[in-house]
């Protein structure tokens, strides 16, 4: 079983086989790429274009893909994918992160912002002349950026997914079959603020462990680290490394954040009674290792 973070700074943790570096964020800030990591490349999401150029947004019936509109849920303001001036910036952009010295490449968000997007009059064009319907022609959009980016990435490349795994193909154009063809794993983050309850958390793995082709990486949240908070975070673990996952992440701000984590678990003798007593051996080894390294 595989342990890594999921870290805004370009710094590796001991006692984690890897780290995922956000190097451009949905914010729009982007940084260098940083050696040695996985570099988390956020694609479509990106405030600060917006910003600058409004006409970028992708658009719908019910207005932009904004955070501001509140007709959908949406966290980030996304740029229409396929906006070829941003896709080609894009697209070189992942081009030079992969020709430094890094560990592999990771796209996230990278397709629609959700049902109903795009309605642009080049979105309308486009598939109007595919001959495909709606839905299979923005999976052809999604998957065919997939693959030209897979095109220029000569180390690992993973796609991150978001957590939904019946609607995915309707609501952002994921075809998860045709994008197993184009990755060395898939990244699926299960993000809260706390897992003090944590039953969607075992039930969303184990129907990703089921449908995904290609290995799979589960991520958790963990800057919270309350004491209540820790405990839950580390039995959630436990509970998703029983599920033969591939790898499991933590998001972290800070290296000092995911050592703290660590240690916890280390120190915490009546958890670790609790790994044996019920046969977690995959996160039992994770916690040994840290032993090792704190």
């Amino acid at each position: 079983m595989k342990i890594g973070t999921v870290i805004y700074e370009p710094e590796t943790v001991e006692g984690f086989d890897f780290s995922f570096y956000y190097v451009k964020r949905a914010d729009g800030a982007v940084g260098k790429p940083a050696k040695g990591m996985f570099n988390d490349i956020t694609c479509f999401a990106d405030a600060k274009t917006i910003r600058e150029r409004s006409e970028s947004v992708a658009i719908s019936k019910r207005g932009a893909a904004t955070r501001t509109n509140k007709f959908f849920n949406l966290p980030w303001d996304f740029v229409c994918p396929t906006n070829e001036e941003y896709r080609s910036s894009l697209l070189r952009f992942i081009e030079n992160t992969s020709k430094e010295n890094v560990k592999g490449v990771v796209l996230n968000l990278y397709h629609f912002p959700e049902e109903g997007f795009c309605t642009c009059e080049r979105c309308s064009k486009q598939q109007r002349e595919s001959g495909l319907n709606w839905i299979e022609w923005r999976a052809k959009v999604v998957t065919d950026f997939v693959g030209k980016a897979k095109e220029l990435v000569t180390q690992t490349f993973a796609i991150e997914i978001w957590p939904d795994p019946i609607l995915a193909k309707e609501r952002f154009g994921l075809d998860f079959n045709a994008l197993a063809k184009y990755v060395d794993f898939f990244h699926v983050p299960l993000s809260s603020q706390n897992y003090l309850t944590m039953y969607w958390v075992d039930t969303l793995t184990r129907d990703f462990k089921k449908l995904l082709k290609k290995p799979l990486y589960i991520e958790l949240s963990a800057e919270v680290l309350g004491e209540i908070e820790t405990k839950a975070l580390l039995r959630t673990m436990a509970y998703v490394c029983s599920h033969d996952v591939d790898a499991i992440l933590l998001l972290v701000h800070t290296a000092n954040q995911a050592k703290e984590i660590c240690r916890k678990a280390v120190q915490d003798i009546n958890f670790r009674n609790w790994l044996d007593k019920f046969g977690f051996r995959n996160m039992a080894e994770i916690v040994e290792r840290w032993e090792k390294s704190c």
